[in-house]
């Protein structure tokens, strides 16, 4: 069985569409396959709706993105993982790409990102280094990434010692225990952050990181902008888009 994994939190704007793209990819598969949504502590109605779209909820409430996912994982009854947000958009192509990996003897892996529109030009230069990066270092987007029971087993899961860069941290630790790929095949995330927060916010965030190093990873403060974030998205009101 095939294992879809969303960790949501105040996910209402977004999580029907989420589940949309992952009910038709999944669909397309012609094999068993189960979505679970895992709901840390939401006041909106991200619980509600994604039981009206079908998926199996689990309750939580750790405000704490790698125990998220691993509390996902520990319900969900599949021998492959995916672990996609529920802000972003699979296709047919990228969860097919995932499971072929795997069958094929890949521990886990991600893809290539792509944002929704708009997004500031600050946000498209990142966005190119973003992808090179990836792909030079297999490392797996956060918004994305797969893995077999087994390889998710014989790490640990997401450490959770880390508030930020957990995606990184099991990407490493997989690629220490199996084949680990970043596929060619795109998933498109909400560039929401880029829009809320100015470039020099960001830069902002990125440069205490850089200088706290490992240490900064796992003190949630440090990472204000990704567990506190202004929720209003500018898309979502064109005459703030056009301001």
């Amino acid at each position: 069985m095939i294992s879809f994994v969303v960790p949501a939190f105040n996910e209402e704007a977004s999580i029907a569409r989420t589940l949309a793209a992952l009910q038709e990819a999944a669909t397309s598969l012609a094999e068993p396959f189960e979505i679970l949504v895992v709901d840390d502590a939401s006041s909106d109605r991200t619980a509600g709706i994604a039981e009206h779209c079908g998926a199996r909820v689990i309750a939580v409430s750790h405000r704490h993105i790698a125990a998220t996912r691993n509390a996902g994982a520990r319900a969900a009854r599949g021998e492959l993982l995916l672990f996609v947000d529920a802000d972003t958009l699979v296709n047919s192509a990228v969860v097919r790409a995932a499971v072929a990996a795997m069958r094929a003897g890949a521990v886990g892996g991600g893809a290539l990102v792509s944002f929704d529109e708009p997004i500031p030009a600050w946000a498209r230069r990142v966005l190119v280094l973003l992808r090179f990066t990836m792909r030079t270092l297999r490392w797996a987007a956060g918004c994305f990434l797969f893995c077999t029971r087994a390889g998710f087993d014989a790490v640990g899961g997401f450490d959770q010692r880390f508030y930020g860069a957990e995606e990184i941290v099991m990407s490493r630790a997989l690629k220490r225990v199996g084949r680990f790929v970043v596929l060619r095949e795109s998933v498109v995330s909400s560039g929401r952050k880029m829009r809320m927060h100015s470039g020099r916010e960001i830069l902002a965030t990125i440069g205490g990181l850089v200088a706290g190093g490992r240490r900064s990873l796992r003190d949630r403060r440090a990472l204000d902008h990704w567990y506190r974030p202004r929720r209003e998205d500018p898309a979502a009101d064109p005459r703030r888009r056009s301001a």
